[in-house]
């Protein structure tokens, strides 16, 4: 389905629906399509919010996870979203952690699926084969237990991003970014309600790196999803729905007390 992209000041983002903001960070590859069946699920409940984020415009002193987190602040702020559920996948876990340390006041809950952060091992970490079709298409399946899940319309994708020599620089520096912004020893800040989805499967950031957000996060749930690998909202849309909206309809009940 397409969405209406809008533009407010030099912020390029999709808002679906109404409610309390639901806002996703898509990762090092991403783009809007990677979102596409958590939209269409939750867009009746949320108001559903995906920015652009400038992975390949921002000069290259602030293509970092810190640059990202810049721009995610300046734009929840210029939108003056409250109450956010914040998500995010691969490189896009890893800049909602950093805003969460940084900027907790507007966020209500953090959801982290295939997050790096901690441990990650990726086509970012090393030159890409520029103009190797094969090559590129075998690493975007490596992303997916199921390597049909690597449809064309995304390898060409993922093509186009490593075939551009500025673009794969700028790919490089959020990766070494990403490696050296390790946040082990701050996790246990956050303290928001976090949930954590996994898929068995994952290559990138191994099931192991799901255990240690668990362990390091004070109040986080962990779920592990089978046959499933680094992006379960693209492999597995409704497991991985299901599992979200059990999560955030508990944070709807209001809390009895027994006194």
């Amino acid at each position: 389905m397409e969405y209406q992209i809008k533009q407010h000041d030099k912020f390029k983002f999709i808002e679906e629906g109404n409610g309390e903001p639901l806002l996703l960070l898509h990762g090092l590859f991403g783009a809007l399509s990677n979102f596409q069946h958590l939209v269409e699920y939750f867009r009746a409940s949320y108001k559903v919010i995906v920015p652009l984020l400038p992975l390949f415009d921002l000069d290259i002193f602030h293509t970092t996870v810190g640059g990202l987190e810049k721009y995610v602040q300046k734009f929840i702020e210029l939108r003056d979203y409250n109450n956010i559920h914040l998500l995010g996948n691969s490189l896009g876990g890893h800049v909602a952690l950093v805003h969460v340390l940084k900027n907790p006041e507007r966020i209500k809950s953090l959801i982290l699926t295939g997050s790096s952060g901690l441990f990650e091992s990726g086509m970012g970490d090393s030159y890409p084969k520029r103009g190797d079709y094969d090559y590129i298409r075998k690493k975007t399946e490596f992303t997916f237990y199921n390597p049909s899940t690597a449809t064309k319309e995304l390898v060409d994708e993922v093509f186009e991003i490593t075939n551009n020599r500025l673009k794969v620089i700028k790919i490089i520096s959020l990766a070494k970014s990403a490696i050296r912004n390790n946040l082990g020893e701050e996790l246990n800040q956050i303290q928001k309600p976090t949930l954590l989805i996994w898929g068995n499967n994952d290559t990138i950031t191994p099931p192991f790196v799901g255990r240690e957000f668990n362990k390091l996060i004070p109040n986080s749930e962990l779920y592990f999803i089978d046959k499933c690998g680094h992006a379960p909202m693209m492999e597995v849309p409704q497991e991985f729905n299901e599992i979200l909206n059990s999560f955030l309809t508990k944070l709807h009940k209001p809390i009895v007390s027994l006194v």
